[in-house]
C-alpha cells in the first residue's frame, strides 16, 4: 500500500485543519493562529477505496447485555470539600478524568492540594508537576497545612515516565499539574502545541480507563475563557470544570461544563483565603452581606444554580446622559436581555429611558442567566427612574414577556423557601406560580402575584 505526505495547518483555537496557511482562521475568525506544521501519512487513492470488512485474524472483541451489567461497586472518592463533591455529582468517579480549567492564579492547584489533605486519609495520591520544583510545591503545600504522607511528589513533563510511573505504584488518585507542560517525546513538537496537549490527554485517558485510577488534570484557559488547546480535549474527558471569578475579588465559582456522572448544572461557591480556599455553605447570604437600606435602585432576585436555589442584590442606576446616544452598561447580566426589558418598559409602561444611562450591576461578581431575574432588574431600574426605594425584605422574580406580562419559572416552591429562611417577608412572583405553593405553610412570608410588570411595580415600590 503507497503512502504520502500531506502537510497541515492547524489552528491553535479551534483545531480548524487547512492544507495551507491563512493569517485568519476560517473557522473561528481569530488572527495568526495556524501554528504548527504536520506531516500527517495518509494512504493513496485506490488503497483508500478499499474497505476490510472482517478481520483475518479473528479477534473479536467481548460484549454485554446491559440487563447483566453491575454498577452496584461503583466507586466514588469523596474530596472532603462539599462544593466541590456537589459539582462532581458526589464525588470523585474511580477510572474518570477530569479537566479543571480556570485563569492563571484563579485556585486551581490550590484547590487540588488542599484535597490532598482529606483524600490522604485513606487513599494513597501522586502529584505530578511540570510547572514546579519538589521545594516548590512543598513550601506551597506548608502554607496550606498539609502533610498527608500518602501524598507523593513526582516534577517531571514526559508523558512516558509519568505513565510507567502510574503502573508501576498504582496510586489511587492521579493529579496532572499542568496538561500543556506535558509532552511526548515520539512526537516532533513542542509543549503546549495542538498535537502534544491532544496525545498527552489520550495517553492519560488510557490509564485511567486501562488501570481503573481516577486522574484529575489542570488546563490553562485562552484569551476567551476556553480551554486552550484543541476543543477534541475537552470531548475526551470525562468531566470538565470551570474555575470562575475576578482575581481582584476574594470569591470563587467552580461550575461543571461537562460531567459524564452529574448535572452540569450544580455550582460550588468558594472564598480566597489567605491559608487557601474555604467553602461557602450560604452563598446567598455572602452575596447579600453589606447591602444598602432604603436605597434606590436595588433589587433582590432568586436564580436556581441546579438544585440549590440563590439570592443575589441587583443594583440599577439611571441618570441623564451627557452624550448623544445613552449609554447601557451590564455587568454580570445579559447585555442583550437588559435591551428588551428597557423597550418593554418604554413601550408597555410609559418609563422613557431613551434619553437617559442605564447600569445594571450584579453584587458579588455572580451572572444571572436565568430569565428569573428579568422582573429583579425591571424594578430596580424603575426604581432608580422614579427615585424610590424597594424595601429590604422584599424579593422578586418572574420572566417578563415582550407584552409587558410576567412568566411563570422554575422551582418556585425551592426559591420561596430560600426567601423564608433568609428573613423576607414578601416575596413578589408570577400569578400562574400561587397555585403551586398553596400547599406550603409560608405564615411569616407574604406571596404576591401579579401577572404584568405594573402590577408589580405596584406592589414592590409602594410598599
Amino acid at each position: 500500500m503507497s503512502l504520502k505526505t500531506k502537510d497541515v495547518y492547524i489552528c491553535r483555537e479551534c483545531a480548524y485543519e487547512s492544507p495551507k496557511w491563512y493569517g485568519r482562521c476560517p473557522g473561528c475568525g481569530q488572527w495568526n493562529t495556524f501554528e504548527q506544521k504536520l506531516t500527517t501519512p495518509v494512504m493513496s487513492s485506490a488503497a483508500s477505496t478499499k474497505k476490510v470488512l472482517v478481520d483475518k485474524t479473528g479477534k473479536q472483541g467481548q460484549f454485554y447485555q446491559i440487563n447483566q451489567v453491575d454498577i452496584d461497586d461503583e466507586i466514588r472518592f469523596k474530596t472532603g470539600v462539599h462544593e466541590l463533591d456537589r459539582v462532581l455529582g458526589g464525588g470523585i468517579v474511580k477510572g474518570s478524568l477530569v479537566l479543571l480549567g480556570g485563569d492563571p492564579g484563579i485556585g486551581k492547584s490550590t484547590l487540588l492540594l488542599q484535597i490532598c489533605q482529606y483524600l490522604g486519609k485513606t487513599l494513597e495520591i501522586l502529584y505530578v508537576s511540570g510547572e514546579e520544583s519538589i521545594r516548590q510545591i512543598k513550601l506551597r503545600a506548608n502554607r496550606l497545612q498539609v502533610n498527608s504522607e500518602n501524598l507523593y511528589l513526582l516534577a517531571n513533563t514526559n508523558v512516558e515516565i509519568i505513565a510507567n510511573t502510574i503502573v508501576a505504584n498504582r496510586p489511587d488518585i492521579v493529579m496532572i499539574d499542568s496538561i500543556q507542560t506535558m509532552s511526548i517525546d515520539k512526537i516532533a513538537s513542542s509543549p503546549g502545541s495542538i498535537i502534544q496537549v491532544r496525545e498527552s490527554t489520550n495517553a492519560f485517558l488510557r490509564i485511567a480507563k486501562s488501570e481503573d485510577i481516577p486522574i484529575i488534570i489542570i488546563g490553562h484557559v485562552n484569551k476567551d475563557g476556553a480551554i486552550a488547546g484543541p476543543k477534541v480535549l475537552e470531548h475526551i474527558v470525562d468531566a470538565v470544570l470551570h474555575f470562575e471569578g475576578e482575581r481582584n475579588q476574594s470569591y470563587r465559582i467552580l461550575r461543571a461544563v461537562k460531567n459524564r456522572f452529574g448535572s452540569t448544572n450544580e455550582i460550588g461557591v468558594f472564598e480566597m483565603m489567605d491559608n487557601g480556599l474555604e467553602e461557602v455553605v450560604n452563598p446567598s447570604m455572602m452575596l447579600l452581606a453589606g447591602r444598602p437600606e432604603n436605597a434606590c435602585g436595588t433589587c433582590v432576585a432568586c436564580i436556581m444554580e441546579g438544585t440549590r436555589p440563590m439570592l443575589a442584590e441587583v443594583q440599577a442606576l439611571v441618570s441623564k446622559t451627557a452624550f448623544g446616544m445613552p449609554r447601557r452598561t451590564v455587568t454580570g447580566f445579559d447585555y442583550n436581555r437588559m435591551a428588551l426589558i428597557l423597550a418593554v418598559l418604554e413601550k408597555r409602561c410609559g418609563y422613557f429611558f431613551s434619553s437617559l444611562d442605564a447600569y445594571v450591576n450584579v453584587v458579588g461578581g455572580l451572572r444571572l442567566d436565568e430569565p428569573a431575574a428579568d422582573l429583579s432588574v425591571a424594578l430596580a431600574l424603575i426604581s432608580s427612574l422614579r427615585d424610590k426605594p424597594i424595601a429590604k425584605d422584599v424579593l422578586a422574580f418572574g420572566e417578563i414577556g415582550l407584552t409587558g406580562e410576567v412568566r411563570n419559572v422554575s422551582n418556585i416552591a425551592a426559591r420561596v423557601k430560600e426567601a423564608q429562611r433568609l428573613g423576607f417577608r414578601r416575596c413578589i412572583v408570577p400569578k400562574q406560580a400561587l397555585k403551586s405553593l398553596k400547599d406550603l405553610a409560608l405564615d411569616d412570608l407574604d406571596i404576591v402575584g401579579v401577572s404584568s410588570i405594573k402590577q408589580a411595580v405596584l406592589e414592590a415600590i409602594s410598599v
